[in-house]
């Protein structure tokens, strides 16, 4: 799944003060059932507004030099709907934007982790394709104007090529179930920002 850009907080949602909601061990998430996205539910006489979660992030400089260590940052989702969001999943990413063929993912080159408040340790991300990212543990629902932080930092290996331009991003994506036409659906948002990786 892709990060969506930086979602802007409206005027509306900018007066919800975010609570903070303990996370939960991750043997206790309810994963999201295998059904549609409620994106591919749109019809040409509706759409959905996918602006239930909004996303924020502090600490992601626009410029990483690869090989020079960590980067801390803080990533936050705000339920800003009236309703409750079951089966809330949470997971982080690190990678960058394909835009054409030969073109290479930044993800295997770089490291991403989470800081466990339950193990007072950073806790690494890695997928079993070898890029950057993975579940966090969190709530399995999340209430009307609650939030979930999570602190996290990533590095770039100074092992990246640099032969091409990097379009790069790190955040989180929340994922829930919505009813949308009558039908059980998944939606998500996001909270990341982009960096470029530049040589020394």
């Amino acid at each position: 799944m892709k990060l969506r850009r930086v979602l802007s907080l409206s005027a509306a949602s900018a007066a919800l003060l975010p609570v903070a909601v303990a996370a939960a061990p991750a043997s206790q998430a309810a994963p999201v059932a295998d059904i549609p996205t409620c994106y591919d539910l749109d019809t040409a006489h509706g759409q959905y507004h996918g602006n239930t979660l909004v996303g924020r992030t502090f600490g992601i400089p626009r410029s990483i030099t690869p090989g020079t260590g960590w980067t801390t940052y803080t990533a936050t989702l705000t339920n800003a709907s009236a309703k409750k969001l079951k089966s809330f999943e949470l997971s982080a990413e690190l990678g960058s934007y394909v835009y054409n063929e030969g073109e290479r993912d930044l993800s295997p080159y770089g490291d991403l982790q989470y800081w466990d408040t339950s193990r007072h340790a950073w806790t690494t991300l890695r997928r079993a394709d070898g890029k950057a990212g993975g579940t966090v543990p969190g709530p399995t629902t999340l209430e009307p104007r609650a939030s979930v932080h999570v602190q996290l930092r990533f590095k770039v290996g100074e092992d990246l090529p640099m032969d091409q331009t990097y379009d790069a991003f790190t955040g989180i994506v929340g994922t829930f179930v919505d009813h949308y036409r009558d039908t059980d659906c998944s939606a998500h948002g996001s909270a990341d920002g982009s960096f470029f990786p530049h040589k020394a």
